[in-house]
Protein backbone atom coordinates (compact mmCIF):
# COMPACT_ATOMS: atom_id res chain seq x y z
CA UNK A 1 0.00 0.00 0.00
CA UNK A 2 1.11 3.64 -0.91
CA UNK A 3 0.71 6.60 0.93
CA UNK A 4 -1.29 9.67 -1.52
CA UNK A 5 -1.59 13.12 -0.87
CA UNK A 6 -4.63 14.64 -2.12
CA UNK A 7 -6.36 18.13 -3.03
CA UNK A 8 -10.20 17.47 -3.51
CA UNK A 9 -13.69 19.57 -4.02
CA UNK A 10 -16.03 19.27 -1.66
CA UNK A 11 -20.14 19.78 -2.03
CA UNK A 12 -18.47 21.33 -5.64
CA UNK A 13 -16.79 24.57 -3.81
CA UNK A 14 -14.89 23.61 -0.45
CA UNK A 15 -11.14 22.39 -1.39
CA UNK A 16 -10.21 19.60 0.77
CA UNK A 17 -6.49 17.91 1.38
CA UNK A 18 -5.40 14.66 2.82
CA UNK A 19 -3.88 11.79 2.70
CA UNK A 20 -5.30 7.95 1.54
CA UNK A 21 -3.58 4.61 1.30
CA UNK A 22 -4.02 2.03 -2.04
CA UNK A 23 -2.18 0.02 -4.14
CA UNK A 24 -1.58 2.57 -7.05
CA UNK A 25 -3.00 5.76 -8.59
CA UNK A 26 -6.33 4.78 -9.36
CA UNK A 27 -7.22 3.05 -6.61
CA UNK A 28 -6.91 6.40 -4.73
CA UNK A 29 -9.17 7.89 -6.70
CA UNK A 30 -11.50 5.74 -6.22
CA UNK A 31 -10.95 5.85 -2.24
CA UNK A 32 -11.50 9.67 -2.46
CA UNK A 33 -14.66 9.56 -4.83
CA UNK A 34 -16.19 7.20 -1.77
CA UNK A 35 -15.49 9.61 0.64
CA UNK A 36 -17.88 11.90 -0.96
CA UNK A 37 -15.01 13.87 -2.90
CA UNK A 38 -14.23 15.01 -6.36
CA UNK A 39 -10.19 14.60 -6.41
CA UNK A 40 -8.33 17.40 -8.27
CA UNK A 41 -4.77 16.75 -7.59
CA UNK A 42 -3.43 13.15 -6.25
CA UNK A 43 0.43 12.50 -5.76
CA UNK A 44 2.33 9.82 -3.68
CA UNK A 45 3.93 11.43 -0.44
CA UNK A 46 7.33 11.56 -1.63
CA UNK A 47 7.15 12.90 -5.02
CA UNK A 48 8.94 15.95 -5.57
CA UNK A 49 7.83 16.38 -9.43
CA UNK A 50 4.07 15.91 -8.16
CA UNK A 51 4.78 18.47 -5.26
CA UNK A 52 6.20 20.81 -7.28
CA UNK A 53 3.60 20.61 -9.90
CA UNK A 54 0.85 21.24 -6.76
CA UNK A 55 2.52 24.21 -5.87
CA UNK A 56 3.15 25.70 -9.45
CA UNK A 57 -0.86 25.16 -9.64
CA UNK A 58 -1.14 28.03 -6.50
CA UNK A 59 -0.03 30.37 -8.76
CA UNK A 60 -2.72 31.51 -11.91
CA UNK A 61 -0.89 32.08 -15.11
CA UNK A 62 -2.62 34.21 -17.80
CA UNK A 63 -5.16 32.65 -20.81
CA UNK A 64 -4.10 33.64 -24.58
CA UNK A 65 -6.60 34.41 -27.15
CA UNK A 66 -8.19 31.14 -28.73
CA UNK A 67 -8.69 30.34 -32.05
CA UNK A 68 -11.82 29.34 -33.59
CA UNK A 69 -10.25 25.74 -34.21
CA UNK A 70 -9.12 25.63 -30.38
CA UNK A 71 -12.42 26.86 -29.15
CA UNK A 72 -14.06 24.14 -31.08
CA UNK A 73 -11.46 21.43 -29.88
CA UNK A 74 -12.15 22.70 -26.09
CA UNK A 75 -16.15 23.31 -25.77
CA UNK A 76 -16.05 19.57 -28.02
CA UNK A 77 -14.53 17.65 -25.29
CA UNK A 78 -16.66 19.53 -22.50
CA UNK A 79 -19.28 18.64 -24.63
CA UNK A 80 -18.79 15.00 -24.61
CA UNK A 81 -17.75 15.09 -20.88
CA UNK A 82 -20.50 16.57 -19.59
CA UNK A 83 -23.28 14.31 -21.81
CA UNK A 84 -21.40 11.68 -19.89
CA UNK A 85 -22.10 12.86 -16.48
CA UNK A 86 -18.55 13.81 -15.42
CA UNK A 87 -18.18 17.13 -13.41
CA UNK A 88 -17.36 20.52 -14.86
CA UNK A 89 -13.94 19.88 -12.25
CA UNK A 90 -13.36 16.73 -13.84
CA UNK A 91 -14.17 17.42 -16.84
CA UNK A 92 -11.64 20.82 -16.70
CA UNK A 93 -8.84 18.60 -15.07
CA UNK A 94 -9.42 16.07 -17.83
CA UNK A 95 -8.74 18.48 -20.95
CA UNK A 96 -6.08 20.14 -18.42
CA UNK A 97 -3.74 17.07 -18.60
CA UNK A 98 -5.05 15.75 -21.72
CA UNK A 99 -5.41 18.33 -24.52
CA UNK A 100 -3.41 18.39 -27.41
CA UNK A 101 -3.18 22.08 -27.92
CA UNK A 102 -1.53 23.88 -24.81
CA UNK A 103 -3.62 26.99 -25.19
CA UNK A 104 -6.66 24.52 -24.22
CA UNK A 105 -4.62 23.28 -21.39
CA UNK A 106 -4.20 26.54 -20.00
CA UNK A 107 -7.21 27.98 -20.18
CA UNK A 108 -9.07 24.89 -18.50
CA UNK A 109 -6.50 25.07 -15.88
CA UNK A 110 -6.96 28.59 -14.96
CA UNK A 111 -11.18 28.24 -15.55
CA UNK A 112 -10.81 25.13 -13.11
CA UNK A 113 -8.64 27.21 -10.09
CA UNK A 114 -11.58 30.21 -10.68
CA UNK A 115 -14.39 27.35 -10.41
CA UNK A 116 -12.84 25.44 -6.90
CA UNK A 117 -12.56 29.24 -5.37
CA UNK A 118 -16.83 28.71 -5.66
CA UNK A 119 -17.39 30.58 -9.36
CA UNK A 120 -19.98 29.00 -12.12
CA UNK A 121 -18.56 28.00 -15.26
CA UNK A 122 -20.65 30.78 -17.18
CA UNK A 123 -19.01 33.55 -14.87
CA UNK A 124 -15.85 32.31 -14.92
CA UNK A 125 -15.25 32.44 -19.05
CA UNK A 126 -17.64 36.01 -18.83
CA UNK A 127 -14.34 37.00 -17.12
CA UNK A 128 -12.47 36.82 -20.55
CA UNK A 129 -14.49 37.73 -23.20
CA UNK A 130 -11.50 38.24 -25.54
CA UNK A 131 -10.64 34.67 -25.32
CA UNK A 132 -14.14 33.06 -25.82
CA UNK A 133 -16.31 36.20 -27.33
CA UNK A 134 -19.75 37.43 -25.80
CA UNK A 135 -21.88 35.19 -27.82
CA UNK A 136 -20.23 32.24 -25.89
CA UNK A 137 -20.71 33.50 -22.78
CA UNK A 138 -24.33 34.61 -23.59
CA UNK A 139 -25.13 31.23 -24.58
CA UNK A 140 -23.26 29.20 -21.57
CA UNK A 141 -25.16 31.72 -19.01
CA UNK A 142 -28.30 31.11 -20.42
CA UNK A 143 -27.59 27.01 -20.68
CA UNK A 144 -26.44 27.24 -16.84
CA UNK A 145 -29.64 29.28 -15.68
CA UNK A 146 -32.19 26.86 -17.25
CA UNK A 147 -30.22 23.96 -16.58
CA UNK A 148 -29.68 22.46 -19.69
CA UNK A 149 -25.43 23.35 -19.99
CA UNK A 150 -24.60 19.83 -21.96
CA UNK A 151 -27.79 21.33 -24.64
CA UNK A 152 -26.11 24.20 -24.88
CA UNK A 153 -22.56 23.03 -25.35
CA UNK A 154 -23.82 20.69 -28.03
CA UNK A 155 -25.40 23.55 -29.49
CA UNK A 156 -22.97 25.86 -29.23
CA UNK A 157 -20.42 23.27 -30.90
CA UNK A 158 -22.85 23.11 -33.74
CA UNK A 159 -22.16 26.87 -34.16
CA UNK A 160 -18.54 27.09 -34.03
CA UNK A 161 -18.17 24.05 -36.47
CA UNK A 162 -20.90 26.30 -38.58
CA UNK A 163 -18.80 29.70 -38.22
CA UNK A 164 -15.56 27.42 -39.06
CA UNK A 165 -17.30 25.97 -42.44
CA UNK A 166 -18.63 29.32 -43.62
CA UNK A 167 -14.93 31.02 -42.94
CA UNK A 168 -13.40 27.97 -45.11
CA UNK A 169 -15.53 28.49 -47.73
CA UNK A 170 -15.02 32.42 -48.18
CA UNK A 171 -11.59 31.97 -47.18
CA UNK A 172 -11.43 29.40 -50.43
CA UNK A 173 -12.85 31.20 -52.57
CA UNK A 174 -10.57 34.28 -52.33
CA UNK A 175 -7.47 32.09 -52.47
CA UNK A 176 -6.93 31.73 -55.55
CA UNK A 177 -7.67 34.79 -56.92
CA UNK A 178 -4.87 36.23 -53.83
CA UNK A 179 -2.49 33.50 -55.17
CA UNK A 180 -2.58 34.69 -58.85
CA UNK A 181 -2.44 38.66 -57.66
CA UNK A 182 0.23 37.43 -55.72
CA UNK A 183 2.24 35.64 -58.28
CA UNK A 184 1.51 38.73 -60.93
CA UNK A 185 3.34 41.02 -58.65
CA UNK A 186 6.28 39.02 -58.55
CA UNK A 187 6.43 38.52 -62.16
CA UNK A 188 5.81 42.24 -62.89
CA UNK A 189 8.89 43.25 -60.83
CA UNK A 190 11.02 40.32 -61.68
CA UNK A 191 10.49 42.07 -65.27
CA UNK A 192 10.83 45.87 -64.60
CA UNK A 193 13.75 45.18 -62.21
CA UNK A 194 16.28 42.58 -64.50
CA UNK A 195 14.57 42.17 -68.12
CA UNK A 196 13.54 46.10 -69.02
CA UNK A 197 17.15 47.24 -68.30
CA UNK A 198 18.56 44.93 -70.59
CA UNK A 199 16.49 46.53 -73.29
CA UNK A 200 17.44 49.84 -72.60
CA UNK A 201 20.79 50.44 -73.91
CA UNK A 202 19.30 48.94 -77.19
CA UNK A 203 16.43 51.61 -77.33
CA UNK A 204 18.84 54.20 -76.78
CA UNK A 205 21.05 53.37 -79.62
CA UNK A 206 17.74 53.54 -81.71
CA UNK A 207 18.07 57.85 -81.15
CA UNK A 208 14.02 57.37 -81.17
CA UNK A 209 11.49 58.53 -78.54
CA UNK A 210 9.98 55.38 -77.09
CA UNK A 211 6.21 55.07 -76.60
CA UNK A 212 4.77 56.07 -73.37
CA UNK A 213 4.07 52.57 -72.34
CA UNK A 214 7.85 51.61 -72.79
CA UNK A 215 9.12 55.07 -71.21
CA UNK A 216 6.75 54.71 -68.38
CA UNK A 217 8.11 50.92 -67.20
CA UNK A 218 11.76 51.19 -68.41
CA UNK A 219 12.15 54.18 -65.87
CA UNK A 220 10.34 52.09 -63.17
CA UNK A 221 12.38 49.22 -64.16
CA UNK A 222 15.86 51.76 -63.81
CA UNK A 223 14.26 52.76 -60.48
CA UNK A 224 13.76 49.32 -59.00
CA UNK A 225 16.65 47.93 -59.85
CA UNK A 226 18.73 51.19 -58.75
CA UNK A 227 16.87 51.22 -55.82
CA UNK A 228 15.93 47.76 -55.02
CA UNK A 229 15.32 47.76 -51.22
CA UNK A 230 12.35 50.12 -52.80
CA UNK A 231 10.19 46.87 -54.03
CA UNK A 232 9.42 45.41 -50.82
CA UNK A 233 8.38 49.39 -49.18
CA UNK A 234 6.49 49.86 -52.28
CA UNK A 235 4.57 46.57 -51.89
CA UNK A 236 4.26 46.44 -48.24
CA UNK A 237 3.31 50.25 -48.32
CA UNK A 238 0.00 48.91 -50.56
CA UNK A 239 -0.86 46.12 -48.22
CA UNK A 240 -0.43 48.26 -45.23
CA UNK A 241 -2.68 50.79 -47.36
CA UNK A 242 -5.03 48.50 -47.95
CA UNK A 243 -6.11 47.02 -44.55
CA UNK A 244 -5.80 50.33 -42.98
CA UNK A 245 -8.48 51.65 -45.33
CA UNK A 246 -10.40 48.31 -44.19
CA UNK A 247 -9.97 48.40 -41.25
CA UNK A 248 -10.19 52.38 -40.64
CA UNK A 249 -13.74 53.25 -39.34
CA UNK A 250 -14.74 55.64 -42.11
CA UNK A 251 -13.63 53.69 -44.57
CA UNK A 252 -14.80 50.87 -43.81
CA UNK A 253 -18.05 51.92 -43.96
CA UNK A 254 -18.12 53.32 -47.60
CA UNK A 255 -16.67 50.11 -48.32
CA UNK A 256 -19.01 48.07 -46.75
CA UNK A 257 -21.34 50.13 -48.43
CA UNK A 258 -20.44 50.27 -51.43
CA UNK A 259 -19.66 46.22 -51.92
CA UNK A 260 -23.60 46.00 -51.17
CA UNK A 261 -24.15 47.76 -54.55
CA UNK A 262 -21.99 45.07 -56.62
CA UNK A 263 -23.82 42.21 -58.14
CA UNK A 264 -22.99 38.57 -56.86
CA UNK A 265 -20.15 40.12 -54.67
CA UNK A 266 -23.18 41.46 -52.67
CA UNK A 267 -25.03 38.26 -51.91
CA UNK A 268 -21.49 36.68 -50.55
CA UNK A 269 -21.12 39.44 -48.31
CA UNK A 270 -24.94 39.83 -47.03
CA UNK A 271 -25.75 35.57 -46.90
CA UNK A 272 -22.40 34.64 -45.29
CA UNK A 273 -23.23 37.67 -42.88
CA UNK A 274 -26.51 36.13 -42.43
CA UNK A 275 -25.16 32.72 -42.35
CA UNK A 276 -23.77 33.42 -38.91
CA UNK A 277 -26.38 35.65 -37.61
CA UNK A 278 -29.37 33.55 -38.16
CA UNK A 279 -27.59 30.30 -36.82
CA UNK A 280 -26.63 31.97 -33.52
CA UNK A 281 -30.21 33.82 -33.38
CA UNK A 282 -31.84 29.85 -33.62
CA UNK A 283 -29.04 28.54 -31.33
CA UNK A 284 -30.21 31.38 -28.65
CA UNK A 285 -33.74 31.23 -28.91
CA UNK A 286 -33.65 27.33 -28.24
CA UNK A 287 -31.23 28.06 -25.46
CA UNK A 288 -34.09 30.11 -24.10
CA UNK A 289 -32.62 33.23 -24.40
CA UNK A 290 -35.04 36.54 -24.53
CA UNK A 291 -35.48 37.85 -28.04
CA UNK A 292 -33.90 40.82 -27.68
CA UNK A 293 -30.60 39.29 -26.31
CA UNK A 294 -30.93 36.61 -29.00
CA UNK A 295 -30.17 39.86 -31.37
CA UNK A 296 -27.95 41.35 -29.69
CA UNK A 297 -25.78 38.26 -29.45
CA UNK A 298 -26.59 37.77 -33.56
CA UNK A 299 -25.49 41.33 -34.46
CA UNK A 300 -21.82 40.80 -33.01
CA UNK A 301 -21.91 37.90 -35.54
CA UNK A 302 -22.21 40.82 -38.77
CA UNK A 303 -19.05 42.21 -39.86
CA UNK A 304 -20.58 44.50 -42.41
CA UNK A 305 -21.04 48.09 -41.06
CA UNK A 306 -24.37 48.97 -43.13
CA UNK A 307 -26.13 45.36 -42.31
CA UNK A 308 -24.81 45.87 -38.66
CA UNK A 309 -26.66 49.11 -38.49
CA UNK A 310 -29.85 48.36 -40.11
CA UNK A 311 -30.11 45.03 -37.65
CA UNK A 312 -29.63 47.69 -34.95
CA UNK A 313 -32.30 49.90 -35.65
CA UNK A 314 -34.25 46.37 -36.45
CA UNK A 315 -33.83 45.39 -32.37
CA UNK A 316 -34.59 48.17 -30.92
CA UNK A 317 -37.98 48.10 -33.09
CA UNK A 318 -38.23 44.64 -31.44
CA UNK A 319 -37.86 46.12 -28.29
CA UNK A 320 -40.55 48.96 -28.82
CA UNK A 321 -42.93 45.82 -29.09
CA UNK A 322 -42.68 45.04 -33.06
CA UNK A 323 -42.68 41.44 -34.12
CA UNK A 324 -39.43 40.36 -35.45
CA UNK A 325 -40.29 39.91 -38.77
CA UNK A 326 -41.92 42.97 -39.43
CA UNK A 327 -38.95 44.72 -37.77
CA UNK A 328 -36.78 42.94 -39.72
CA UNK A 329 -38.87 43.75 -43.04
CA UNK A 330 -38.65 47.59 -42.37
CA UNK A 331 -34.76 47.37 -42.79
CA UNK A 332 -34.62 46.14 -46.37
CA UNK A 333 -31.70 44.38 -46.41
CA UNK A 334 -32.79 40.47 -45.16
CA UNK A 335 -33.66 38.24 -47.98
CA UNK A 336 -37.42 37.61 -48.70
CA UNK A 337 -37.23 34.15 -48.30
CA UNK A 338 -35.80 34.63 -44.64
CA UNK A 339 -38.69 36.67 -43.58
CA UNK A 340 -40.83 34.41 -44.65
CA UNK A 341 -39.75 31.96 -42.63
CA UNK A 342 -38.93 33.97 -39.49
CA UNK A 343 -43.01 35.48 -39.87
CA UNK A 344 -44.30 31.24 -40.18
CA UNK A 345 -42.64 30.73 -37.78
CA UNK A 346 -43.91 33.52 -35.10
CA UNK A 347 -47.25 32.46 -36.10
CA UNK A 348 -47.23 28.93 -35.84
CA UNK A 349 -45.44 29.17 -32.42
CA UNK A 350 -42.31 27.28 -33.92
CA UNK A 351 -39.89 30.14 -34.40
CA UNK A 352 -36.75 27.70 -33.49
CA UNK A 353 -38.08 25.41 -36.10
CA UNK A 354 -38.25 27.81 -38.80
CA UNK A 355 -34.60 29.44 -38.34
CA UNK A 356 -33.05 26.35 -38.31
CA UNK A 357 -34.91 25.91 -42.27
CA UNK A 358 -34.02 29.32 -42.38
CA UNK A 359 -30.00 28.44 -41.39
CA UNK A 360 -30.13 25.13 -44.04
CA UNK A 361 -31.47 27.60 -46.58
CA UNK A 362 -29.09 29.96 -46.07
CA UNK A 363 -26.22 27.38 -46.56
CA UNK A 364 -27.20 26.17 -49.58
CA UNK A 365 -27.33 29.81 -50.99
CA UNK A 366 -24.30 30.53 -49.89
CA UNK A 367 -22.96 27.01 -51.28
CA UNK A 368 -24.53 27.96 -54.70
CA UNK A 369 -22.98 32.01 -54.73
CA UNK A 370 -19.95 30.72 -54.12
CA UNK A 371 -19.82 27.93 -56.82
CA UNK A 372 -20.47 30.57 -59.18
CA UNK A 373 -17.92 32.96 -57.76
CA UNK A 374 -15.10 30.17 -57.95
CA UNK A 375 -16.14 29.13 -61.73
CA UNK A 376 -16.63 33.33 -62.63
CA UNK A 377 -12.83 33.91 -60.90
CA UNK A 378 -10.87 31.70 -63.13
CA UNK A 379 -11.94 33.20 -66.71
CA UNK A 380 -11.40 36.54 -64.52
CA UNK A 381 -7.50 35.86 -63.29
CA UNK A 382 -6.88 34.77 -66.65
CA UNK A 383 -7.96 38.17 -68.22
CA UNK A 384 -5.98 39.74 -65.51
CA UNK A 385 -2.82 37.89 -66.31
CA UNK A 386 -3.51 38.07 -70.38
CA UNK A 387 -3.39 41.96 -69.97
CA UNK A 388 -0.26 41.99 -67.44
CA UNK A 389 1.54 39.86 -70.32
CA UNK A 390 0.23 41.85 -73.15
CA UNK A 391 1.26 45.18 -71.53
CA UNK A 392 4.74 44.08 -71.10
CA UNK A 393 5.23 42.81 -74.36
CA UNK A 394 3.88 45.94 -75.75
CA UNK A 395 6.31 48.13 -74.11
CA UNK A 396 8.61 45.83 -75.25
CA UNK A 397 8.24 45.27 -78.90
CA UNK A 398 6.35 48.80 -79.89
CA UNK A 399 9.90 50.01 -79.97
CA UNK A 400 11.04 47.38 -82.58
CA UNK A 401 7.84 47.89 -84.77
CA UNK A 402 7.79 50.95 -84.71
CA UNK A 403 11.65 51.44 -85.99
CA UNK A 404 10.93 48.72 -88.40
CA UNK A 405 7.71 50.40 -90.06
CA UNK A 406 9.43 53.96 -90.60
CA UNK A 407 12.46 52.36 -91.97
Amino acid sequence: MTIYNYVALKNNKDIVKGKIEADDLRGARDGIRKLGFIPTKVYEEKSKNDLKSVLTDIHPGKIKNLRLGERIDFTSTLQILAQSGIPIIESLMFIENDAARPRVRIVARELRRQIMSGATFADTIARYPEQFGQIYIGLVKAGEDSGELEKTLQRLLELLNKQAAVRSKVIGTLMYPCFVIFLAIIIVLIMLMFVFPVFKEMFDNMGKDLPWITATLMSAGVFLKTYWFMAPIIVGSIVGTVVFLFRWQPSKRKIDDMVLKVPLLSDLIQFGNYANFVAVLQVAYDAGVPIIECLYLSNLTLTNYTLKTKIEEASRRVQQGQHLSVALRSTHVMPKMILFMIATGEQSGRLGDMLLQATNFIDKKLDNIIDTLTKMIEPLMLIVIGSIVLTLALALYLPLFQSYIQD
